[in-house]
Formats: C-alpha cells, sequence, structure tokens
C-alpha cells in the first residue's frame, strides 16, 4: 500500500499546514532530503491541551498529541512536495516534551509519534528518533515534533 492509501485506511486526512509563527517555513527540501520544523500537535488551528506533561497533561494524552503532531509534521512535508506519496522513507524523528521536572516517561510518550509514522509508511517509516525533555515549548504545547525524510524523483 502507498502512504495515501494507508493514510486513507486510518481514517486520516492530511490537515492543513499552519503558516509559520516566525521567521521560517514548516519544511526544506535539499536535494533528496526534507525537514520538518518542530510541529505543535494543532487540531483546527488550536492546541487541544496545554501544560506540562506529568504535571497538567498525563502521559496517555500527550502519547495522542504526539500522534498529532507527528500528523501535521507529515503534513508539512508533503504540501511541500505536493504528495504524500513522494515521501520514500522517514530517516528520524525529534521529539521535544514540556514535563516536569520528575517526569521520566518520555520515550513513551514520543511512540504516539513514532506509531504513526510507521502505521502510515510502514517499514520505511521505520526510523531512529530523539526525545527530549525541555521547561516549556512555545504557546504553552505539550510536546513538539519534527521529522527527516527521503523524497522520490
Amino acid at each position: 500500500m502507498s502512504p495515501s492509501e494507508r493514510l486513507a485506511a486510518l481514517g486520516l486526512t492530511l490537515p492543513d499546514v499552519p503558516a509559520a509563527a516566525g521567521a521560517y517555513v514548516p519544511a526544506v527540501q535539499h536535494g533528496d532530503l526534507v525537514i520538518t520544523t518542530g510541529q505543535l500537535p494543532f487540531v483546527d488551528g488550536t492546541l487541544p491541551l496545554t501544560g506540562l506533561v506529568g504535571v497538567d497533561v498525563t502521559a496517555t494524552q500527550a502519547t495522542a498529541l504526539t500522534r498529532q503532531a507527528a500528523l501535521n509534521a507529515v503534513a508539512a512535508a508533503a504540501a511541500l512536495l505536493g504528495d504524500i506519496d513522494r515521501i520514500a522513507r522517514v530517516l528520524s524523528v525529534t521529539g521535544h516534551i514540556a514535563c516536569g521536572p520528575d517526569f521520566t516517561g518520555h520515550s513513551a510518550v514520543l511512540d504516539g509519534a513514532s506509531t504513526l509514522i510507521v502505521d502510515i509508511f510502514g517499514d520505511t517509516g521505520r526510523h531512529v528518533r530523539t526525545n527530549v525533555g525541555t521547561a516549556r515549548l512555545p504557546l504553552n504545547s505539550p510536546v513538539e515534533v519534527s521529522i527527516v525524510a527521503t523524497t522520490t524523483a
């Protein structure tokens, strides 16, 4: 199955890519690499939850938010390329988790993003990843996700 067929089978559609909130673009292409900026878990232009994971937001809620942020990152890459099926492979996922000082479940939270990527791209979605805990994220978002992918010719 192609990524667009998998996306449809999951009952998902790519959301509109929000305009950049600063002096940057949502995604860039260099050669066959596509790199997205960190995407927040916007749904219809709003953040469903705000605050710190482990304080204001549960780990389960944050896992769902990383899934949405990853979908937004895929949408940014697909919009740049003109078609999700032009994404050949996802190489890397980076997740930032805004959390309280005692929170240690970063990997489990970022599994929401990783699982979605593999669900959409199959084996070509298996990737390396980095997860980072931080004190705060833009707009008080609990999570932020970016991807690095390759494109077809």
